[in-house]
């Protein structure tokens, strides 16, 4: 009987569980048995191996195969353990030196030709073996730069099963054709590393890059609203007829917010690795994602789901970053309540038949909405068309819970031929607002420094209430709202982390009652004759 075993990893949403991958070889009738609840795709790694073995120039053992995955009770799916599987049975036939590849963790697919195909989710792959204590990780090429971000690891890059035979037999490297495609050709080696119709769809980097926040016309509020939204992460719902600005003012709010720090760089690539939408030539995803899903989107596109086990949704691919709902009343209403678990804890917690999974969800959500089905309704009343009952069920499509979990609610009004036609040289840009929100963020995590909060909206209330002391008599408005009704307990603690937001950016150590008076107005959506202009 000859033995051996190396490793790889199975991915469970975002996370890893490093799986032994086991070979035996014995007597018998030749044959290949892949146990371990593998899906359809690693079932078929056994023709895929044999081909890549026999087509690498090395003898395919003529004895009884079992390979082995474990643990054997959890489901592994994917080709990614191709690699690993050719390695095992090697060293089980003795070509390898099975000590040489069992402190190994292997990652890739094998073509027919041994050469080795990148795979999606490497990063957290990568992420659950130094957890595990591995130092040596295999991954294919076009990956090593992905898995190089995960420090205290040594990553070793292969282009073709040959090649990594000859690592690690001391052997010379052999000679290959250079098989990367001439520029502006696809590659078909990176062809499994993005899927397409995901259900959401994003803004570049290069692209937000170029959205100025001094090409907005007017709506002085909602610009002050986006930029305490950025400052504090808190959300936003932007309530307006159509053509007023909603998505012009939602595609400018990224702008705003800062670089990630390392360790959400990180969670953000790690999910995007996994649903297969990182950019090309871009292994680390180091600003802030911007999502921003059809109405028409299913709820496992919005949350995460799937056939089999679930993968990442929309409010997961905007993790750390901002989720844009736009004509939000248009969206399922399951889908809408759906939103308020991941409001509430920055996680999803999605249950199949094929396991349970949590997947982070920290994201900024941001909604827009037009005030009626015509878009017409205002105050006025002028040129709408709908009924009373028709604006009412319209609007009650977004439900008195979620909207109570936004801290935001601004109305924007349509623009005038005056600020849409003369230039305004006052407006200020992009670079101008984020350098202000980067500096009373930077306020909020000196306060925030021996928490385990990173921002004012993550702040629990009680901890609000008790731990930061306010003003003298800054809460005299807010009590009055409770008084009659108009605030309840949730909405007095958003008001609060508003409040703090909106001293962060004036560079006070502490709320006024003009700060809460400000965090009342854009809850509420009543002025009490407070201007907020006030850059």
């Amino acid at each position: 009987m000859a033995f051996a075993h190396t490793c790889s990893v199975a991915l469970l949403g975002v996370d890893g569980v490093v799986v032994e991958v086991q070979a035996d070889l014995e007597p018998g009738v030749a044959a290949f048995t892949l146990v371990g609840l593998p899906d359809k795709a690693l079932s078929e790694a056994r023709d895929r191996v044999r081909a890549a073995v026999v087509n690498s120039g090395e003898s395919w053992p003529q004895r009884k195969l079992t390979v082995g995955l474990s643990p054997a009770s959890v489901p592994k799916s994917g080709s990614g353990f191709d690699l690993a599987v050719a390695c095992a049975v090697l060293a089980a036939a003795e070509r390898l030196d099975p000590a040489a590849i069992a402190d190994l963790l292997i990652v890739g697919e094998l073509g027919l030709d041994g050469r080795v195909r990148p795979v999606r989710g490497v990063l957290p792959a990568v992420l659950a073996a130094a957890d595990a204590g591995y130092r040596q990780v295999v991954v294919p090429e076009q990956t090593a730069s992905e898995a190089a971000l995960v420090p205290g690891i040594s990553v070793l890059g292969v282009r073709s099963l040959r090649r990594l035979i000859a690592v690690l037999t001391g052997d010379p490297p052999p000679d290959e054709p250079d098989d990367r495609t001439a520029p502006g050709r696809p590659d078909p080696m990176m062809a499994g590393l993005t899927l397409p119709g995901v259900g959401a769809r994003g803004l570049t980097g290069e692209r937000t890059h170029h959205l100025d926040m001094a090409d907005v016309a007017g709506q002085y509020e909602a610009r002050r609203a986006l930029e305490i939204a950025a400052a504090g992460g808190h959300h936003l719902y932007l309530k307006g007829p159509p053509g007023a600005g909603k998505t012009m003012l939602a595609e400018r709010l990224p702008g705003l917010l800062p670089p990630l720090r390392p360790k959400e760089a990180l969670e953000v690539t790690a999910v995007h690795s996994v649903a297969g939408l990182l950019p090309p030539g871009r292994p680390l995803i180091d600003t802030a994602p911007y999502c921003a899903p059809h109405h028409s989107t299913t709820m496992p596109a919005i949350i995460g789901g799937g056939s089999g086990l679930p993968r990442p949704g929309a409010v997961s691919l905007a993790h750390r970053g901002v989720l844009f709902l736009d004509e939000a009343p248009e969206f399922p209403v399951r889908v809408l309540d759906a939103l308020r678990q991941p409001l509430e804890s920055g996680e999803v917690i999605v249950a199949r038949s094929a396991g349970s999974l949590r997947l982070p969800a920290r994201f900024l959500l941001l909604l827009a909405a037009n005030p009626c089905p015509c878009g017409r309704y205002s105050r006025r009343g002028e040129g709408c068309a709908c009924t009373p009952a028709m604006v009412s069920r319209y609007q009650g499509r977004l439900s008195g819970p979620l909207l109570d979990r936004v801290d935001l609610q601004v109305e924007v009004e349509p623009v005038t031929r005056v600020q849409l036609l003369d230039r305004d040289t006052t407006a200020e840009t992009t670079a101008t607002v984020a350098a202000r929100v980067l500096a009373a963020r930077g306020r909020a995590a000196a306060r925030l420094a021996d928490t385990p909060w990173h921002g004012n909206a993550e702040v629990p209330g009680h901890e609000l209430r008790t731990r930061w002391r306010l003003a003298p008599g800054a809460l005299e408005d807010a009590e009055r709202e409770m008084q009659r009704g108009l605030l309840t307990a949730r909405g007095l603690d958003r008001v609060l982390r508003v409040a703090w937001t909106v001293a962060d950016l004036a560079g006070r150590d502490r709320p006024n009652r003009t700060d809460i008076r400000t965090a009342l107005v854009l809850r509420t959506g009543v002025h009490r004759g407070l201007p907020l202009r006030t850059h």
